[in-house]
């Protein structure tokens, strides 16, 4: 028999389902799993374990997606600054991270991306998300990009530097190329080059900034921060952020 408050959260569910109506649905959907340790410390939990319950939500999220019909998400996993971490504390994330997207790419039903700065990751790890990669490499569903040793100013840095490098193979001089590059000469160098940006960022655990994730691309974004911490996110918390975006006029900067 149904728990009374097991009815209750899905007669709440679907009542924001309808609300959404006919309203717009993010194409491209942006998210910072932020929370894990703290959710981890308020059970007497080790960060591990907090970890291991992040990772456990995300099939979740990527079914949400799929089903309102969001064709993008991008998931920031671990952060340059993340990079620095004690070892002892290091070692066990890259592992879930690791697992956690041979877990998306083993359902077969989306596109691994990965996206960040590959080559400061342990060579184990890089290859295991360029594996998760290419045996997605076909496959016809939601695309998504796993921001590992990802960080906004490292990929504008990136970008720049690889602008740079095309163009020294083609003789452009340093004077050439400023009287010529523009936004969009920077844009084909981003970690996310061909890309829609992303419509709507979502945060979670109460913070209230972007932290460096995907600062070029989210200039134009509608942002929602959520309290709850990451293993707790729950499918009415989705809800909530779609009727927010849906209830926005965006105004591109205007």
């Amino acid at each position: 028999m149904r728990r009374l408050s097991d009815v209750l959260y899905a007669a709440y569910a679907k009542r924001l389902t309808r609300q959404l109506g006919s309203a717009p649905i993010p194409r491209h959907v942006g998210v910072l799993v932020d929370g894990n340790r703290r959710w981890a410390k308020l059970r007497g939990a080790g960060t591990e374990e907090g970890h291991r319950a992040g990772a456990d939500n995300i099939l979740n999220l990527l079914a949400w997606c799929e089903e309102v019909g969001v064709e993008l998400v991008t998931l920031w996993l671990l952060s340059t600054d993340n990079l620095n971490r004690p070892e002892r504390e290091l070692s066990p994330l890259l592992g879930i991270i690791e697992d956690s997207v041979d877990s998306i790419a083993a359902t077969l039903r989306y596109r691994v991306n990965p996206v960040g700065a590959l080559d400061l990751l342990p060579a184990a790890t890089a290859e295991r998300l360029k594996a998760a990669a290419e045996r997605t490499r076909d496959v016809d569903g939601m695309l998504v990009n796993v921001a590992v040793g990802y960080g906004g100013r490292r990929e504008i840095a990136d970008a720049v530097r690889s602008l740079l490098h095309e163009h020294a193979t083609r003789g452009t001089s340093i004077e050439e190329l400023a009287e010529v590059i523009d936004v969009e000469h920077i844009a084909e160098h981003l970690y996310t080059k061909g890309q829609p940006d992303p419509d709507l960022v979502i945060r979670t655990s109460g913070e209230q900034r972007l932290s460096g994730f995907l600062l070029w691309q989210s200039a134009h974004s509608e942002f929602y921060f959520c309290e709850a911490f990451w293993p707790d996110f729950r499918k009415v918390d989705f809800l909530r952020a779609l009727r927010a975006y849906g209830e926005r006029h965006r105004r591109y900067g205007a």
